[in-house]
């Protein structure tokens, strides 16, 4: 049985930093009309925010646009 996948753009927000990523969705064949994601991208997401919280700029900005918030 096969999935259907398609790409989507998912935002991980924590402390100053937000990253846009680009994530993968799956449709199960059980309930086609529902995105779903797999538990390694769930882990992955999870380590982005971990990494957006503790401040790894290099990191954030290997896996994904990053935007910084700054006092107006």
């Amino acid at each position: 049985m096969e999935m259907k996948r398609e790409k989507r753009k998912r935002w991980v927000q924590r402390g100053r930093y937000a990253v846009e990523l680009d994530i993968e969705v799956v449709y199960p064949m059980s309930a086609p009309e529902t995105a779903c994601i797999e538990p390694a991208t769930a882990k992955w997401i999870d380590e982005v925010a971990r990494r957006a919280a503790a401040g790894d700029l290099a990191y954030l900005k290997s896996v994904g646009r990053v935007f910084e918030a700054v006092a107006a």
